[in-house]
């Protein structure tokens, strides 16, 4: 993985001396919360950054932020919360008044929380201080195209402005908090496909009419230092990649679209109690791969990492609003059609609930079967739904050929076999793409090989029917695996996984030389945080400690690059369960046939212990035949729900335990897999 962030901003990172001391009572919290959406003289639209700044909005106010201290600009006709108002659009001068205003108000102890959510791209440098020859900018409504007489493009933001108001801030004492949800913008403060599926966050500078830095046009690159002070910066992607932002239900529904990473983000740091900005970070890449490998991986630098998050957290399990049949939670929250919910008449969940039935689930909100609902009451999660079927996008023809085979396959499968269906409406899970002969399967985001040639997975060329039948089934199964895990976790924005915190999950990589079938001595241990690039023949070392009282049943599962799931632990009769300081070390080795580059899963599987009742053991996830066997009312509710869940041709069912569904912890290394003696 590459990262562009300034060496010595990585530097005072780590030896800055961090504040852990609780700010004075008197502290505040501002907030500058900023989507463009409405480009004025650019077409560059964009859905996400209108319905971001709901989230973030109220992210500031569950952690403590005054309504009067949060500035949010954005086009008039963007939602917001009762109590908020739009300041006004998102133009270059006001977001810069806005950034003096800050510095001219808080002061010692005070938070200021900078959000922007749109499009970056970048510009030649003009002072000198990118070694790339290039700076980042970040553009407001009101941004046009390149304009030669001033050097640039036109009411952009450049990341040496930004620079200096950021810096005036902190001279004040105010730490500093900066989120970034655009592309190319993972250096942002040191000196600072198909849209109706996904939209990137990023605009070719060539499309600006910006002119391109000629080898000998460059400075000599002497990156400005970094700022002086308290602050964490946090960036939805790396400098080599692109932000993406994808619709939550109907995609023709403006409101349905959000940002990736803002998604993820915001009910992490409304709801992490204790966390620090490291945590909270990967608990947000978490949920980004919750739906498979995310096509951005997030970043953050500065010395605040370690600290704790500002405010105090909203409640961790929430209740919802519920008037007549609307409830106030939809997808966002984990509540799909077919779920469950336990309706209180008061907001403490007391009493005797009615359990309801979703029968229409939006971004935000969703309905509810109206038999013996209370006129107003307080709803939480009971039992998640069973997963939609796997969505298709429209095929997409990477270059000129003869498909017309594979294209009547395609989709007669999708119309015949259970578990899959068209994308009609939303973001697909996967598109189908032609290429050299065959079919492969890009991402949601639409890219195909993303991580080099060959590595989207796709079809042998030549394949026949049953082949492709076989190839979608087991699609079709990962996708239905991972839908399950989500919603046994508790969705979205209800659930997530806070590094260090009761069991202790952890990956270390060993380095071994040589290719399949003949691998050399082991070399040096290496660890992973949520993320490792891993050749054919290296080791990968899990250990799993159980630091809390209850006793916890371990699974290990690995889904491949073609969707094979194999199960790794526990092999055989042996026990899987973890009591209290009790500690397992998994072992695996890498097989890579091909050399050939792509991204794996390795899933970590913790479901609470009963005492007296049996192990939950979840490898038959990874086999049909043993799912559907083991899918009993002998089997441990947990169990049975996702036996059910994962088989593709589940559509309804009664389950023989009555109550809540219980917990899942859940635990995803992503492995991307490079050619042999890659760095």
């Amino acid at each position: 993985m590459s990262h562009f962030l300034n060496t010595a901003a990585r530097r005072i990172a780590v030896a800055a001396t961090i504040s852990l001391t609780a700010p004075a009572a008197w502290a505040a919290v501002h907030g500058l919360v900023i989507g463009v959406s409405d480009y004025e003289y650019l077409n560059a639209d964009l859905r996400g950054p209108a319905n971001d700044i709901k989230l973030v909005s109220r992210m500031l106010r569950a952690r403590g932020a005054d309504p009067a201290h949060i500035t949010i600009l954005a086009a008039p006709d963007a939602t917001v919360d009762d109590g908020l108002t739009i300041a006004g659009m998102p133009r270059r001068q006001a977001i810069l008044d806005a950034l003096d205003a800050l510095a001219a108000t808080v002061g010692q102890g005070d938070t200021v929380v900078f959000y922007f959510s749109g499009h970056g791209s970048q510009m030649p440098d003009a002072s000198g201080d990118e070694a790339g020859g290039y700076d980042e900018i970040l553009l407001p409504s009101d941004s046009k195209n390149w304009k030669g007489a001033i050097g640039g493009v036109e009411n952009a933001l450049i990341d040496d402005e930004l620079g200096v108001k950021m810096q005036a801030i902190l001279d004040t004492g105010a730490e500093l908090v900066a989120i970034i949800d655009a592309c190319h913008s993972a250096t942002g403060f040191r000196a600072i496909t198909d849209e109706k599926v996904s939209a990137a966050r990023y605009i070719d500078p060539a499309l600006l009419g910006v002119p391109d830095v000629k080898a000998g046009d460059s400075h000599p690159g002497q990156v400005t230092p970094p700022p002086t002070g308290q602050f964490v910066f946090l960036y939805s992607s790396q400098s080599d990649q692109r932000s993406f932002e994808y619709p939550v239900g109907d995609a023709s529904d403006d409101t349905n679209w959000y940002g990736d990473f803002t998604s993820a983000l915001m009910p992490v740091l409304t709801s992490a109690d204790g966390a620090s900005w490291s945590q909270a970070l990967m608990a947000a890449v978490d949920g980004m791969a919750k739906d498979g490998p995310a096509a951005q991986t997030p970043d953050a630098e500065g010395p605040l990492l370690d600290a704790p998050l500002f405010g105090t957290a909203a409640e961790a399990d929430p209740v919802w609003p519920v008037t007549g049949r609307r409830m106030s939670a939809g997808l966002l929250s984990g509540i799909d059609t077919g779920a469950q919910v336990a309706v209180y008449a008061d907001a403490a969940a007391t009493g005797e609930p009615v359990i309801a039935e979703v029968t229409e689930a939006k971004a935000d909100s969703a309905t509810l079967s109206a038999e013996g609902l209370p006129a107003e009451g307080y709803a939480k999660l009971h039992r998640p739904a069973l997963p939609q079927p796997l969505k298709l996008g429209a095929p997409v023809m990477a270059e000129q050929g003869e498909i017309g085979d594979l294209a009547d396959m395609l989709r007669d499968l999708t119309d015949t076999m259970e578990g899959i269906t068209d994308a009609a409406q939303g973001a697909p899970d996967f598109v189908p793409v032609f290429t050299e002969g065959t079919l492969a399967l890009a991402g949601r985001d639409g890219v195909l090989d993303g991580l080099g040639a060959g590595s989207s997975p796709r079809l042998a060329a030549g394949a026949d029917r049953a082949q492709m039948a076989e190839f979608l089934e087991r699609a079709i199964r990962a996708h239905r695996l991972r839908a399950a895990l989500k919603a046994a976790e508790g969705g979205t924005t209800t659930s997530f996984a806070l590094p260090g915190v009761g069991l202790t999950v952890s990956l270390s990589k060993t380095d071994v030389p040589g290719t399949d079938g003949a691998c050399g001595e082991p070399g040096a241990d290496s660890p992973a945080q949520g993320e490792v690039i891993a050749s054919a023949c290296d080791q990968l070392w899990l250990t799993v400690k159980n630091n809390s009282k209850t006793a916890r049943d371990i699974t290990v599962l690995y889904v491949d690059r073609d969707f094979r799931i194999t199960p790794i632990y526990p092999d055989g009769a042996l026990s899987n369960r973890l009591n209290f300081g009790e500690t397992e070390e998994i072992g695996m080795l890498i097989q890579n046939p091909g050399d050939t580059p792509g991204q794996e899963e390795l899933v970590v599987l913790a479901a609470p212990a009963v005492q007296g009742a049996p192990r939950t053991v979840l490898t038959a996830l990874a086999d049909p035949v043993q799912m559907r066997a083991m899918d009993t009312p002998d089997t441990p509710a947990l169990g049975q729900w996702l036996m059910a869940a994962a088989d593709p041709e589940t559509k309804s069912r009664n389950f023989s335990f009555g109550g809540a569904l219980p917990s899942l912890e859940v635990t995803r290394f992503r492995i991307t897999l490079a050619p042999a003696g890659t760095p």
